[in-house]
């Protein structure tokens, strides 16, 4: 796919809304100053917590799928013309195993969309993976109950389905064109470099760096769990020796040097759009627990009650919002505690952790603005209606 270039009357229009910015914010006035303060609070976060940890190995799981992965294969289990059920399957355990935030999922969901994985089954993967998490659904039923906790569980599984199916039936026809052009210029069969064992051993060397560097404390939730993250550098150092001994003894010289320029790229594509949009929702909504432009006891104010407004409001905030890990849960234990219902509750569970403001650019880019906007539309039409749901019998 080519890269899509700046022509020069966007990058006038850029110049001018930072002029116009610039020009017309008063940045004097001590709320935007405190807010401009909260931004690059919240990117110096970002990146102490999030970058070295969680980005910079999916991204070269991106890399190493984008180079490494075979085309056919990627396109036979997650394909447009694969089978739904091994399709969705595979989306959807793929996002739950990896656990992993919105912004993280990014680099993988744009390797294997790149590689020839289908609209359906990329969107089910990219929602699923921040979604789906083990932990965050059983801390949630541990502090909300069993049945929001349940709700939670079953309403991300199914959402991530339905986002991929109406995803790949609404956009049929590309994807029709995506996949014809790519069996058109596939590399034709050939015998890999590497066995089957092999590459799984690779790649899942990588996973599981991703996986347990970034696995979480669940601070009592489960005594396994947290057996665990006691040992996690451990783990995480097992797997990093055998990416090492992988790396070494089964790919060459120009294989490893075209592994890097890939993920590079991949940095290219991602950090920028990542980094704006962290800046971006830093000074609208700040940091959990710091008020920025957007006073925080207004959110909590519209939350109250289970009317379709409050179930809206809470799934539209959630999708541009940015939560970390396991962050939502102290933050909606918060909101419950100021005041907010049961439905939206559930609406800010279901929308939150999939999506962000940073996630949304990027989405973008791959994707462009147009199935961007029907899939961010999905999730929250979606949780708003969970939300309604399990307002009304809670």
């Amino acid at each position: 796919m080519a890269k899509k270039e700046l022509t020069p009357n966007k990058a006038l229009s850029l110049v001018a809304l930072v002029f116009i910015a610039a020009y017309f914010i008063p940045f004097d006035a001590p709320k935007v100053a405190g807010a401009v303060q909260e931004a690059f609070l919240m990117l110096s976060d970002y990146a102490r917590q999030h970058v070295i940890l969680c980005l910079v190995p999916a991204m070269f799981i991106a890399g190493a799928i984008t180079v490494f992965l075979n085309q056919q294969a990627v396109m036979r289990y997650l394909g447009p013309d694969a089978k739904r059920p091994v399709a969705y399957g595979v989306a959807s355990v793929s996002g739950a195993i990896l656990a992993v935030c919105s912004c993280t999922v990014l680099p993988i969901f744009k390797g294997i969309y790149k590689k020839g994985a289908g609209l359906g089954p990329a969107a089910a993967f990219l929602y699923s993976g921040p979604a789906i998490n083990i932990l965050a659904i059983v801390l949630s039923a541990k502090v909300f109950g069993w049945k929001l906790g349940t709700a939670r569980a079953v309403g991300a599984v199914v959402f991530s389905i339905i986002i991929g199916l109406v995803m790949a039936f609404v956009f049929r026809k590309d994807d029709a064109k995506r996949a014809a052009d790519a069996r058109l210029f596939a590399a034709p069969d050939e015998k890999p470099p590497r066995s089957l064992a092999q590459t799984v051993v690779y790649m899942a060397s990588m996973v599981g760096i991703l996986v347990f560097a970034n696995w979480a404390n669940s601070r009592g939730g489960s005594a396994v769990w947290d057996a665990i993250y006691g040992a996690k550098w451990w783990i995480a150092g097992g797997f990093a020796l055998v990416l090492a001994f992988t790396i070494v003894r089964w790919f060459n010289r120009d294989e490893r040097v075209e592994w890097v320029v890939a993920t590079r790229d991949f940095a290219l594509q991602i950090l920028p759009l990542l980094f704006a949009g962290v800046l971006v929702a830093g000074f609208l909504l700040g940091r959990p627990g710091h008020d920025a432009l957007i006073p925080s006891s207004w959110i909590g104010g519209l939350l109250g009650g289970n009317s379709l407004f409050a179930n809206f409001f809470a799934a539209l905030a959630g999708a541009l919002m940015y939560f970390a890990t396991l962050t939502e849960i102290p933050i909606i234990q918060g909101l419950l505690g100021a005041g907010m219902g049961q439905g939206p509750a559930l609406a800010l569970l279901l929308a939150g952790p999939s999506l962000s403001l940073p996630s949304i650019l990027v989405i973008s880019g791959e994707l462009g603005w147009k199935k961007t906007a029907v899939y961010v539309a999905l999730v929250v039409v979606l949780s708003t209606a969970a939300g309604l749901a399990f307002g009304a019998a809670a």
